[in-house]
């Protein structure tokens, strides 16, 4: 059976440094590649060495995406669950729903664009 992994997710959302910024913030990450991309747009690669998150803008005004149409959330893994709510917080976004049940706690966030994340911690 072939074995894989998943290598990048790419997410429009309204300004792409903001969403960069805040994914350093949150995750620790690093801006890997910034260039243009299609439609006349731009992206950024934020993550690690082997994934990341590209966020791309066409530089048009969106309205914000209904939850689960077509994806229902992006979840992230954090050490520090605390100090990761502090981060989104202090962005201006306000997270909710949080859960402590197996196998780790967590909470919810939706970003400016209305993409919603859920960040979980197994420590």
């Amino acid at each position: 059976m072939a074995r894989g992994r998943l290598e990048h997710a790419n997410i429009t959302v309204s300004d792409i440094d903001r969403s960069s910024r805040l994914l350093q913030s949150l995750l620790g990450w690093h801006e890997r590649w910034r260039g243009p991309a299609i439609n006349g747009g731009e992206t950024i690669h934020v993550g690690e060495e082997f994934s990341y998150l590209a966020v791309y803008t066409d530089r048009k005004a969106h309205e914000g995406f209904a939850k689960g149409q077509p994806l229902n959330h992006i979840g992230l893994v954090v050490d520090d669950l605390d100090a990761a709510e502090a981060v989104v917080i202090a962005a201006g976004l306000t997270p909710f729903n949080h859960g402590d049940y197996e196998p780790g706690r967590r909470f919810y966030f939706f970003d400016w664009d209305h993409i919603e994340f859920e960040v979980v911690s197994y420590e």
